[in-house]
C-alpha cells in the first residue's frame, strides 16, 4: 500500500510540475501582429522593441507594451467658442494621427490619444476666438490647416504624427442661427431685387436697340426710296428732253430746206416783178449766181445737200436714227415742193421779207 501511495504522490508530482511548466511557458509567449510594434521591459528596464511575429519572454517578470503604427481617428467632442464678434459656436472635428516613434509616444506622455484631444480642444478654441463667425463658416480650410500645424508641432514630441484635421461641424446656438437665417434671406431678397432690375434694364437696353436699328432701317429705306425717286425722275426728265431734242432736230433738217426753197421762190417771184417794171436800171439785192445755185438745188435735192445738211447739224444716228437714202431725200424733197406750192402768196412773201430785210 505505502508503494502504491508513494507511486501516485510521484505521478501527481510529476503531472503538477509539468502543468506549472506549460502555464510558464505560454505565458511567456507573445504574438505580435505586422501593424504593431511591442516595447519589452524587464524588471523595470527597457529592454527594447520587438518586431512582429511569434516570440517568447520570460514570464512574470518582462512586460510587452503593443502600440498600434496605424492611422488612428480621433473624435474631438464638441465644445462651445466664442468667435471674435461675440458669437457663440459649437465646433467639433476629428483628427488623423499615426505613431511614428513608439518608444516617444509610450514614455514621453501618459496617454497619446487623450493629450492630443486636449491639445486640440485647446487649439481650437483659439483659432476660432481670432476669427469672426463669417470667416468660420466659410474659411474652414483655413482652420484645417492652423489646427494641423499646431498639432503636429507640439505632438512631435511625443512621437506622433497629425496626418489631417477636419472640422465637422459649425452650429451657432439659436439665437445666432435665427439672425444668419434673416440675413441670409434679406440677402437672397437683395440679389433678386438686383436681378429683376437688371433685367429690366437689360430689356429697356435691348427695346431702345431695337427701336434705335429700326428707325435706322426706316431712314435707310426712306433715303433709298427717294434716291430712285430721283433717279426716276432724272431720268425721264434726260429721255423727254433727248426726246424734245430729237424732234427738234428733226424739224430743223425739214425747215432748213424748206427756208431755203422759200427764199428761192420769193427771189425769182421778185425778178419776176422787176422784170415787169418800167424802169431802166435794175438793183439787185444778191447775187445772180447764187440765186441760180439755189434754183438748181430747188429743183433736185442731192445727196450732197443732205450730207452739207447733217454735219452742219451734227446729227448721230444714235438720235435720230438712219438717214434716209438718195430716192427717199428725192421724194421728201417732192413732197416739200409740194407744199411749198400750197403756201399763200402772203405768208410766203412775209417770210421772205424776215429773211431779206432782218432790220425790220
Amino acid at each position: 500500500m505505502s508503494i502504491l501511495g508513494n507511486l501516485f504522490t510521484l505521478n501527481l508530482t510529476t503531472f503538477i510540475l509539468i502543468l506549472v511548466i506549460v502555464f510558464v511557458f505560454a505565458r511567456g509567449v507573445v504574438i505580435i501582429q505586422p501593424y504593431q510594434q511591442g516595447l519589452t521591459i524587464r524588471l523595470g528596464t527597457y529592454t527594447g522593441r520587438m518586431n512582429p511575429g511569434f516570440r517568447w519572454i520570460v514570464p512574470f517578470i518582462t512586460e510587452v507594451i503593443k502600440l498600434d503604427l496605424r492611422t488612428q481617428v480621433i473624435d474631438v467632442p464638441s465644445q462651445e467658442v466664442i468667435t471674435k464678434d461675440n458669437s457663440p459656436t459649437n465646433v467639433d472635428a476629428i483628427i488623423y494621427v499615426r505613431v511614428m516613434d513608439p518608444e516617444k509616444a509610450y514614455f514621453e506622455v501618459a496617454a497619446y490619444k487623450a493629450a492630443t484631444v486636449a491639445l486640440a480642444q485647446t487649439s481650437l478654441r483659439g483659432i476660432i476666438g481670432d476669427m469672426e463667425l463669417d470667416e468660420v463658416l466659410y474659411n474652414r480650410d483655413l482652420i484645417n490647416n492652423k489646427l494641423r500645424d499646431m498639432l503636429d508641432r507640439e505632438t512631435d514630441q511625443w512621437g506622433v504624427k497629425v496626418e489631417r484635421v477636419e472640422i465637422k461641424e459649425v452650429d451657432p446656438i439659436g439665437a445666432v442661427k435665427k439672425a444668419m437665417t434673416e440675413q441670409t434671406s434679406a440677402e437672397r431678397e437683395r440679389r433678386a431685387a438686383i436681378l429683376r432690375a437688371d433685367g429690366e434694364k437689360r430689356a429697356a437696353i435691348l427695346s431702345a436697340e431695337g427701336l434705335r436699328q429700326s428707325m435706322i432701317l426706316e431712314a435707310e429705306g426712306e433715303r433709298q426710296s427717294k434716291i430712285l425717286r430721283a433717279e426716276g425722275d432724272r431720268q425721264s426728265k434726260i429721255l423727254v428732253a433727248q426726246g424734245e431734242a430729237q424732234g427738234l432736230r428733226i424739224l430743223s433738217v425739214g425747215s432748213r430746206a424748206l427756208d431755203k426753197r422759200s427764199i428761192t421762190v420769193l427771189s425769182l417771184d421778185a425778178l419776176k416783178k422787176m422784170a415787169e417794171g418800167e424802169s431802166t436800171k435794175i438793183v439787185l439785192p444778191f447775187e445772180i449766181s447764187s440765186l441760180i445755185k439755189q434754183s438748181a438745188r430747188f429743183l433736185g435735192a442731192t445727196e450732197e445737200h443732205m450730207e452739207e445738211t447733217e454735219s452742219l447739224l451734227d446729227l448721230s444716228d444714235e438720235i435720230l436714227g438712219d438717214m434716209p437714202g438718195k430716192d427717199e431725200a428725192i421724194t421728201s424733197a417732192q413732197e416739200i415742193l409740194k407744199d411749198i406750192e400750197n403756201i399763200e402768196t402772203s405768208d410766203v412773201k412775209m417770210i421772205a421779207k424776215e429773211k431779206l430785210d432782218p432790220k425790220e
